[in-house]
């Protein structure tokens, strides 16, 4: 490869395991994203998607996406003994992103969703038809986790959001924002009776009752 190769400007259908791997390494998340959901399964998906896949900053949509472009198809009904030789480390990636979805690994991201809905749903329809004839393919997708993908349920919506909010936002900003301002975050106090808000500091700890004595 050679050393003046970059991310973005490597073409990832050359280059040897190794060299697309360490190319990999070096690159942001969104890259790392983008690349799981383009990545040639016809390549080196063992060395170069497997680590990829393992990464934090994977997010549900991304990780359904790669999966798909697996063609999970191909080995869902076929018994792990008669899987090819040579496709044995392919269908155990597959087998490994199908787990981390269903345990929750990934995590849907607002407003990120999959590649490709409508392959995603021919999946689901095929494994719910699976349930009524009495099998299971070697790959089954957790529908609950799925749907939180499928429902956008994280998505944001700022024309109807009454909180005010600063230039650079981040996920993260909101999840820790009870701890940075030592109390409830602003984004929540709305949910809070009006009388609780006004009448308590909210960063100062409830007063503890003292019982009184029986005389």
């Amino acid at each position: 490869m050679p050393t003046e190769a970059t991310f973005k400007d490597f073409d990832w259908s050359k280059g040897t395991p190794d060299e697309q791997l360490e190319l990999a390494q070096t690159g942001t998340d969104d890259e790392l994203r983008a690349l799981a959901m383009a990545y040639d399964w016809g390549a080196y998906p063992q060395t170069v998607l497997s680590w990829i896949m393992a990464q934090k900053c994977m997010d549900l949509g991304s990780a359904v996406s790669a999966f798909l472009n697996g063609e999970p198809e191909r080995f869902n009904y076929m018994p792990k003994r008669d899987v090819p030789e040579k496709w044995k480390a392919t269908a155990r990636l597959l087998d490994n992103i199908c787990l981390r979805v269903n345990s929750g690994f990934y995590l849907a991201w607002p407003d990120r969703g999959v590649l490709d809905r409508r392959r995603l749903d021919r999946w689901l329809i095929a494994q719910a038809k699976d349930r009524e004839d009495n099998r299971q393919g070697r790959y089954v997708l957790d529908e609950a986790i799925i749907a939180t993908l499928t429902n956008n349920e994280l998505r944001l919506d700022r024309e109807h959001e009454t909180a005010v909010y600063a230039e650079n936002q981040s996920l993260l900003r909101d999840l820790l924002s009870p701890v940075m301002e030592l109390g409830v975050s602003r984004r929540m106090l709305r949910y809070l009776p009006e009388e609780e808000t006004e009448e308590r500091d909210l960063r100062k700890p409830v007063p503890r009752k003292r019982a009184v004595k029986g005389r």
